[in-house]
């Protein structure tokens, strides 16, 4: 049992290893040959998981190979167009200027359902406001609406608005996370005199705490330290 248990741990870490090398894409929306890779490398960990009568070298090698394959073609299809299309195949134009593509639908293998069901989910539940519907190489669909169904955005209403920036984490379970906290371009003594004068004692009571780039600084505190 204790070999079966080390053995286990061992592909474990191999197999999420892999898949962090393989990108993070990978565990993300998969593309066809990246969900085959995936499943193939899931079924040889179990298999070596399960059975201590397979050397555990039987696993690790193809999962290995398989990860360096992924690896490659991934790299050929960065540099080459027909490739990446023979791989991943193309955008399918599902919706093209308020006409359904019947053609398309069927080499797609997709009925009109499939169709409303997917533009639904994508909150756009009348098909007469999308202009373009295209099916990506991953399998999601984007959709693109007719100009008078198009949220207003600050710029049609001439406003320029400043550009919202990205917030920047300082506190994560009252552990300040440093290289945040230099590039905020705050010290920890500024932080904390700061979160002081907002009812802050002490910074290892935060649950969490971030910064914005207006440099306004939101918190919360522990559910232990809310009760003290």
């Amino acid at each position: 049992m204790l070999i079966l248990a080390i053995r286990t741990i061992i592909l474990y870490f191999l197999v999420v290893l892999v898949m962090r090398i393989m990108g993070k894409p990978q565990i993300g929306q998969l593309q066809p040959f990246e969900l085959v890779v995936a499943i193939i490398i899931s079924e040889l960990a179990a298999v070596a998981m399960a059975d201590p009568e397979v050397p555990l070298l039987s696993g690790i090698i193809p999962i290995v190979v398989l990860a360096l394959t992924q690896i490659t073609i991934a790299y050929i299809t960065l540099k080459s167009e027909s490739i990446r299309s023979l791989v991943c195949g193309r955008p399918s134009i599902l919706i093209e200027k308020g006409t359904i593509s019947e053609s398309e639908l069927r080499r797609l293998r997709m009925n009109i359902n499939d169709l409303l069901e997917q533009l639904r989910v994508k909150n756009f539940p009348n098909i007469a406001e999308v202009d373009y519907a295209i099916m990506e190489t991953n399998g999601e669909l984007s959709v693109i609406p007719k100009g008078n169904a198009r949220p207003v955005i600050t710029k049609d209403l001439g406003i320029n608005a400043p550009d919202p920036g990205l917030p920047l984490t300082l506190v994560i379970d009252g552990k300040v996370i440093d290289k945040n906290l230099a590039k905020s371009g705050l010290t920890l003594k500024q932080l904390g005199t700061v979160l002081q004068g907002q009812g802050v004692q002490r910074l290892s009571d935060l649950f969490f705490a971030s910064i914005d780039p207006q440099g306004v600084i939101s918190w919360q505190l522990k559910e232990e330290a809310t009760k003290q």
